[in-house]
């Protein structure tokens, strides 16, 4: 997702050399960068995290954030990066950036993310569409390297084979574990023989990988292997991530186990609104952002405290707007709010009194936030 960088919270910023550049599509890319031993500590992460590089575009500053492909283990740092188009920022970082040059570069985060149980015998699926492969690709590799037990399946679209990025390091991903892991190719535009293969994953797609791909459990007679999932992740854009995780849902996964990871900004919410609050009129809001103080009166609370700041162009951070991404987490310090499911939040911070913009009503005529001081 780009974001400029008066969009973005602040952040520590470090100078990396690019060690590794190298073309997957025609407009799909990698970078690879070094880690000086002095970094090594600020660079730790976990499977499925990303990183914030800070360059320019047309004079301006741009903040991107890309996961990565590698897993811990791996000791290095790859970035999967998707050129949108021919005028966007990742252009420019395409043609401007090379082996050798130094680019700034933002400590890991994210939340997109498991608990490792080695010791646990386990089942777990990856959908993923176009660049949405980048953080699934971590986790399986960290996966079948640490949990010897765990095996998974993977559901991949894009528009053909041409554009399926990471194809030679998934194939060798496949042999190395070929009992453990299964990998199925989805195409948009593309024919392969094989109607089941032919379209985009989505929630009709899902109940046809139920009864024909996840249907005989070898290790259990009376079960399938959709009954013996226990975590899935998806990553893609916003209208795939709501169709597949509604479906797992509805076809009797927990929400708790069902992960995603948004590359865009997404105006939707990935669940269907399950509350009802009652309406509440001009409401007036105080925010705190970067260090300033700004005052303003809501009309009334029937969108999300972050949408109603941003239709009256005030400068807040965001990056999906779904819940996902965390960009918007403040501190609530005055007033009450409706906070619906997301899939950030800790138990603490919620307790902490810590909220979502993106994810929360205002239930009380007066609102103070602050995005600074969490």
């Amino acid at each position: 997702m780009e974001a400029l960088l008066h969009q973005a919270k602040k952040q520590p910023f470090h100078r990396l050399k690019i060690t590794k550049k190298e073309q997957l599509t025609k407009n799909t890319f990698v970078l690879e960068l070094g880690i000086p031993a002095e970094l090594q500590d600020s660079f730790r992460f976990e499977a499925g995290q990303y990183v914030s590089l800070k360059y320019l575009h047309h004079g301006e500053e741009f903040i991107n954030d890309y996961s990565m492909t590698t897993a811990p283990h791996e000791g290095k740092i790859c970035l999967g990066i998707k050129i949108n188009t021919e005028d966007s920022s990742t252009m420019s970082l395409y043609q401007h950036y090379g082996i050798g040059d130094e680019i700034e570069a933002g400590e890991p985060k994210g939340r997109f993310t498991l608990v490792s149980k080695p010791a646990e015998f386990r089942t777990i699926l990856g959908f993923a569409a176009g660049i949405g492969i980048t953080p699934i690709l971590s986790h399986f590799k960290n996966i079948l390297h640490n949990e010897a037990r765990t095996r998974m399946f993977l559901f991949y679209g894009n528009r053909s084979w041409e554009d399926v990025a990471f194809r030679d390091e998934l194939e060798l991903l496949q042999k190395k574990y070929a009992d453990r892991l299964q990998i199925h190719y989805f195409f948009s535009q593309e024919r392969v023989g094989n109607a089941l293969f032919e379209g985009r994953l989505d929630r009709q797609r899902l109940s046809l990988i139920i009864n024909q791909i996840l249907m005989i459990d070898d290790t259990d007679e009376e079960a399938t292997l959709w009954d013996s999932v226990d975590e899935v992740l998806i990553c893609g854009k916003g209208e795939m991530i709501k169709s597949i995780a509604n479906a797992c849902y509805e076809n009797g996964i927990p929400k708790k186990n069902i992960h995603f990871e948004l590359f865009e900004e997404f105006n939707d919410d990935i669940y269907p609104v399950e509350v009802d609050f009652p309406l509440v009129e001009n409401i007036e809001v105080e925010f705190t952002y970067n260090g300033e103080t700004y005052k303003t009166t809501l009309k009334d609370n029937r969108d999300k405290l972050l949408q109603s700041l941003s239709i009256q162009k005030f400068t807040v951070p965001f990056s999906c707007k779904s819940g996902i991404c965390g960009s918007c987490q403040c501190r609530l310090v005055e007033g009450e709010v409706e906070l619906l499911e997301n899939e950030y939040l800790t138990e603490r911070e919620e307790e902490k009194g810590n909220i979502l913009a993106c994810m929360s009503f205002a239930l009380t005529d007066k609102i103070k936030l602050d995005f600074d001081q969490l």
